[in-house]
């Protein structure tokens, strides 16, 4: 699950954390959440899947297929645990191609664990404390769990601007199908659509620069591995449903050129 462009809007904060030592393997980040205001949140594809406590239900919330129309939760916080790109399947225990985008409760897939954890989840009153329930959850879980590396090795290697899925199978030592197979088990799409996920949340990460410094578009295009403006207007309109220049005005607040 990506995160707001902004991490404040209004009275909501959003914070991200190092995970404890005992689950960075799988977690990439540990994050809480003031929610301020129950409103609907735009919530782009990273790749990843995250567990999140909303007050009312842990869920595992995926985007990988596109944008996410999130409804932040009346509750005074929330915290959540963002799993690394590349272990989706592996943690939850199912093909990631068989959970639809948006949330899944996680009682649907751990059953009791999931119950129990709820249970621990609603008596906590910080959200310092649900992140501990969530980190001793996820390293429960772990004790079950074989983790091979290879759908992490892809999409580390599939982020990087030009990168071939044939290339990067035979660096793996797989065939590009066994490539697939792994990715779509444990992301939920396959390498070629990973790829276009991962160029588009490198663009997301240069929206702050652009809206401060004024970057070209053309420039940031090509610096993240599109092919040209336009381009970067195609895949962003697709996997967003706003151009580039929208985006970043919506960060800065003030008016771009698409």
């Amino acid at each position: 699950m990506g995160v707001p462009l902004r991490r404040r809007s209004g009275r909501s904060v959003y914070r991200e954390s190092t995970p404890a030592a005992v689950v960075a393997g799988v977690v990439e980040s540990a994050w809480t959440g003031l929610v301020g205001c129950s409103r609907p949140l735009r919530v782009f594809p990273d790749g990843c899947v995250d567990l999140v406590w909303d007050g009312r239900v842990l869920a595992a919330v995926t985007t990988v297929r596109g944008m996410l129309r999130h409804e932040l939760p009346s509750a005074d916080w929330t915290a959540g645990l963002r799993l690394r790109c590349g272990v989706g399947g592996a943690v939850l225990g199912l093909p990631m191609t068989e959970l639809t985008a948006g949330a899944t409760p996680l009682r649907d897939l751990w059953a009791a664990r999931a119950r129990g954890a709820e249970s621990r989840l609603a008596a906590c009153v910080t959200p310092g404390e649900a992140r501990s329930v969530l980190e001793a959850l996820v390293a429960d879980r772990l004790r079950d769990v074989e983790l091979d590396g290879l759908s992490v090795a892809a999409a580390r290697a599939l982020r990087a601007p030009g990168a071939r899925a044939d290339q990067v199978a035979a660096e793996l030592g797989v065939s590009e199908r066994g490539l697939r197979r792994h990715v779509r088990h444990d992301v939920g799409v396959g390498p070629k659509e990973l790829q276009r996920v991962l160029r588009f949340h490198r663009f997301l990460k240069r929206v702050e620069a652009v809206a401060r410094d004024h970057a070209s578009l053309a420039d940031v295009a090509a610096d993240v591995g599109y092919a040209d403006q336009s381009h970067l207007g195609r895949e962003c309109r697709r996997l967003s449903g706003a151009s580039p220049g929208a985006l970043v005005r919506s960060w800065a607040g003030r008016n771009v050129p698409d």
